[in-house]
Formats: C-alpha cells, structure tokens, sequence
C-alpha cells in the first residue's frame, strides 16, 4: 500500500493536489505547450481538471499512482505536478510524470522535485527501477531526465495516440544503485 508522504526542497513543497487547485492544473493542462507531449489532449474544461485530480486520489487508494503538487514556497503558487504511476511493489518499480505550467518552465523546479521523488523512491519505498517515457521531440524532458542520471534505453514505436496520430516515446531508465553512485 502507498502512503502520501509531503516532501520538501529548498524552494518547493510538494503536497497533495486539491480541489481548489483545479483552476491552477487546468490552466497548465489545458495548454497545448504543455500537452502536446503528455499523450493527451488538452483539457476544455475546469470539472476535467477535478476529474483528473479526483484519479490521483482514486490511484494511490489502489496503490498504483502517487501524484504531489508543487507548490513555490515562496509564493505559495501552484507550478505543477509531478508524481508515480504504474506503480508495481512486487517487482519494485514506477514510472515518473511531471508537467509545469509555461510560466515555470526553466527555473530549476522540475530538476528539484525530482530529485525529492528520487529519494523518496529508493530511499522511503524501496523501489529498485524508475522509468519514463519521453516523446522524442521533448528534447527539455530528456535533458532533465538525462541530468539526474536516467539512461535512454529504446525506442516504443507507436506508443502513444492524441491528436489524431501515433506518437513514439523514448524508454529511460534509473536504477536505485545508479542513483546511489551519483
């Protein structure tokens, strides 16, 4: 079973999404910069944005899914999200997701929240393996993925479908001793 664990960095906490973040996940959401490599079509609409922040809570009760918001400390503004799916304790491993809205892009907070979910992975739920599936056009997603240390393993043809097409997504991964050596 997952349990939601708050986690904090220098400058970000990161917390459960609420209800009243629905405005703030649908305005990033709903943003084609954003969603054109998130393997969705962007939302129209803000109950779609509770819809979404009402899977996060339905997955981590079924232990699959663990989402965080990042909150700027400083402002107390909601960036984004970041968070676990696909999560699979028998064999020890989970995928990562993440999106900020445009207006944080290139300020460091994905790279630091990444590195609190990091740990929190290896160190808290003992996970051996966190993957990620990355368009290959998301050059920005690739160098922050590549930057904590995760390895491109292969090419998933066909992989994803919005938009009205197939999308391909580069595989990477990091292993909890990779992790550790760094």
């Amino acid at each position: 079973m997952l349990t939601f664990q708050k986690l904090e960095t220098k400058r970000i906490v990161l917390d459960q999404v609420k209800m009243q973040d629905a405005p703030y996940l649908f305005a990033t959401l709903s943003d084609e910069n954003v969603t054109q490599f998130y393997g969705m079509d962007p939302l129209q609409s803000i109950e779609e944005a509770e819809r979404v922040i009402s899977s996060f809570r339905c997955g981590l009760q079924e232990g699959r899914v663990i989402r965080w918001g990042m909150y700027c400390k400083e402002a107390g503004s909601f960036l984004g999200t970041i968070g676990l799916h696909q999560v699979n304790r028998s064999n020890m491993r989970a995928e990562i997701g993440y999106e900020l809205h445009p207006d944080h892009w290139k300020k460091g907070y994905a790279n630091e929240a990444m590195q609190a979910v990091l740990r929190y992975c290896f160190e808290e739920i003992e996970l051996l393996r966190i993957g990620a599936m990355v368009y290959p056009e998301n050059t920005a997603s690739a160098a922050l993925l590549e930057k904590q240390g995760f390895l491109r393993e292969g090419l998933l043809r066909s992989y994803y479908y919005h938009g009205g097409k197939t999308h391909d997504a580069h595989v990477y991964g990091l292993l909890r001793e990779e992790w550790e050596a760094s």
